[in-house]
């Protein structure tokens, strides 16, 4: 795929690289300067309308499961059924990637996330699910594998269009401000639902939720299609062995993929085992666990702006150091038992995550070659799966040793392995 005065050959999408058509030298103009791209003004807010439900979601979710069966080990369990389908379906999402336009399987991705939610919210109505039936938990861990399923071979089309639509120059720009609405709606969008759940209970936030899927959709529908097929011919799983071939003959994205797995794995838990903290460290119930996420969610969207702003160097010593702030801030939040101090520990832990997050995103996308670029974003995607695993582990310890020292512990061995790549690891070093 090749792009010539910031124009892709193959679609005539235009790539603009600064509000002015230059690169943007002032703060204001660099940090958003992707958004002067219609087509990604178009994706920009199309995956509004994803990450809005799925914070609202992950909140709902976890809290629902556990005030119906009150244990751990089940949030943990819930983590798990959903990490095989992410792990697997992912690899196959990159095929996918590279063989289809990515303008269509993010609307059949969001069709199906909009049906799941549906399904929840008609049985929260109906009362099959339901916090007083101790036995339908069972449900939500089904929707939670549907869910999976879709968001596994999605996801890679999800990142993979960012380098279609906007020149090399700004592709860590358009990451940065795509994570910005992430963590923006970390912000509004958990504390928003704790204040329904309080007062109107649990179905409607997945009514609302399917609202905000079909007004994605019509977004996603505008764009143009974008990028080119690079695959055809060949079978999925030979596509898949190339893909890693390809990533192992590539140290500096094999070594990137690896320190991210295991960051995502040590980091990622304390999520999912949050209303533990909410319910029985903090004592906060819902409208304080969705404080707690709003909170981490600032800390992340001052991350993303700070990152949206800042020229194209170091890139890889950011990551790093961003990933020793997340691992000491997590450490410390989970040994916290004061409400002030964990809220302002879990902002610099969002800060740390927007760090992670957007800097190994982008170095991914931005070293890797075109025709093999959604298939190392599938492996990238395999994160989400990999958190689960971690989410069940933590879980199990948290059942046996406390939820403190479960993530806690997780945190500590974060720091170390941050430390060491800092002082071992010059491949990430040395990416700009």
């Amino acid at each position: 795929m090749k792009k010539e005065a910031g124009v892709y050959k193959d679609t005539g999408v235009a790539t603009d690289r600064g509000m002015n058509g230059l690169p943007g030298i002032s703060l204001g103009k660099q940090t958003f300067s992707s958004l002067g791209n219609p087509v990604y003004r178009l994706f920009f807010f199309g995956m509004l309308g994803f990450t809005a439900p799925m914070n609202m979601e992950m909140l709902a979710r976890s809290l629902l499961i556990y005030r119906i069966t009150g244990s751990a080990s089940i949030l943990g369990l819930m983590a798990l059924v959903t990490a095989i389908p992410m792990l697997f379906l992912s690899l196959f999402g990159g095929v996918i990637a590279d063989r289809v336009q990515k303008k269509y399987v993010l609307l059949a991705g969001q069709a199906g996330s909009a049906l799941v939610s549906l399904g929840i919210a008609l049985s929260l109505t109906l009362g099959y699910l339901s916090p007083e039936h101790a036995g339908s938990w069972w449900i939500l861990m089904v929707a939670s594998v549907l869910k999976a399923t879709v968001q596994g071979l999605m996801m890679p089309s999800r990142q993979t269009i960012i380098s279609e639509i906007v020149s090399q120059d700004q592709v860590m720009n358009a990451v940065s401000l795509n994570v910005l609405q992430m963590n923006s709606l970390r912000l509004l969008a958990p504390a928003a639902a704790g204040f329904i759940i309080e007062a109107f209970g649990f179905a409607p936030i997945y009514y609302i939720t399917v609202g905000f899927y079909l007004l994605s959709m019509v977004f996603i529908a505008l764009m143009p299609p974008t990028g080119m097929i690079t695959l055809r011919g060949s079978g999925a799983l030979t596509d898949i062995k190339e893909g890693f071939h390809y990533i192992r003959r590539e140290t500096a994205i094999l070594l990137t993929l690896v320190f991210t797995i295991f960051v995502v794995i040590l980091s990622m838990p304390y999520q999912m085992l949050l209303p533990i903290f909410a319910d029985d460290i903090l004592r906060i119930g819902a409208r304080g666990m969705g404080m707690l996420m709003s909170v981490a969610g600032a800390g992340a969207i001052a991350g993303s702006l700070t990152l949206a702003s800042l020229p194209n160097k170091k890139r890889g010593v950011m990551l790093l150091i961003s990933c020793l702030v997340l691992g000491i801030a997590l450490a410390g939040f989970a040994f916290s038992s004061t409400l002030y101090l964990s809220l302002g520990l879990i902002a610099i832990v969002g800060l740390g995550q927007s760090g992670r997050m957007t800097l190994s995103n982008t170095l991914l996308q931005y070293y890797s070659a075109d025709e093999y670029r959604g298939r190392v974003m599938s492996i990238y995607m395999m994160e989400f799966g990999l958190s689960s695993l971690g989410t069940f582990t933590a879980g199990l310890m948290a059942e046996g040793i406390g939820v403190q020292w479960a993530i806690g512990g997780f945190a500590v061995i974060l720091v170390i392995i941050s430390l060491l790549a800092l002082i071992f690891a010059t491949r990430i070093r040395k990416l700009d």
